[in-house]
């Protein structure tokens, strides 16, 4: 997809497409180590459904990049905010996958009347409380990925991330984009978004979304209990992994669809 619109902050020019169009827009932010072709499917439904969609690369990923700036979650916040007073949104949605989903559950918590719904993608759960044991995991999981040889690193992660060979093709592209460096620099941003607070429920309209086969960090387990703890259904694609925009591609519009066609009235 041509990301044809941009926008320049903090050293990185921020790639973009904006559909247009009148009513609220939905935000498709895509997850640590990929691009805007995790969601250029749902996007295009998203339009033909009547929706204005804006789809974009986070700095550091695709197409906005080089990014000299540093990448951290206060950027990509500042940068998601950023692009909203850009293309002046009025309330848009968010939809986001993995860090993506991380991302769009911090822009919630901060400015929770700046939104009018959140749909999140095999991501963990920024608020949820964390066992010993997945708080020495998080810790680990940087210095661990620095230990892969970088040659490595673009394959054993597009391994992990997806089950059907197209999903991992494209995780495998995606990566292969990215030094070690920068991976472990997105990855430990993404991290910076965990932030367990056991009073803090999500303030507007919620979807959840997990890959069946999803065996990324505490990701199934957390959208589990978050499902649980805020008393909303999770709908678990089946056959899918990580990659689930791209594993089960059908099943994510049709429930992005559902979602959004019924709280965006």
């Amino acid at each position: 997809m041509r990301l044809d619109g941009s926008y320049e902050r903090d050293g990185c020019v921020l790639r973009f497409a904006d559909s247009g169009g009148r009513g609220p827009a939905v935000i498709l932010s895509h997850g640590a180590g990929a691009d805007h072709v995790t969601f250029e499917r749902q996007f295009d439904a998203l339009v033909a459904a009547g929706h204005r969609a804006v789809l974009w690369d986070l700095r550091g990923h695709g197409l906005s990049r080089p990014s000299t700036g540093a990448i951290t979650s206060d950027a990509y916040l500042d940068d998601l905010f950023g692009l909203i007073d850009f293309l002046r949104l009025d309330r848009p949605a968010l939809a986001g996958h993995s860090l993506g989903g991380n991302l769009s559950q911090e822009a919630v918590c901060r400015r929770p009347n700046a939104f009018r719904a959140l749909a999140v993608l095999d991501s963990t759960w920024n608020a949820g409380s964390l066992s010993r044991f997945e708080s020495v995991a998080l810790a680990a999981a940087a210095p661990s990925l620095a230990l892969v040889p970088a040659r490595t690193l673009p394959r054993l992660m597009a391994g992990v991330s997806a089950v059907t060979a197209s999903a991992r093709a494209d995780a495998l592209r995606a990566f292969s984009m990215l030094s070690k460096a920068e991976f472990i620099a997105i990855w430990r941003a993404t991290v910076g978004f965990v932030r367990p607070d056991s009073g803090y429920t999500t303030p507007i309209p919620l979807l959840l979304v997990v890959g069946a086969e999803d065996g990324t960090g505490n990701i199934a387990s957390a959208m589990r209990r978050w499902a649980e703890e805020e008393g909303v259904p999770l709908s678990v694609a089946r056959d899918a992994g990580h990659f689930v925009t791209l594993d089960a591609p059908e099943v994510v519009d049709d429930l992005l669809l559902e979602f959004f066609g019924r709280v965006l009235r």
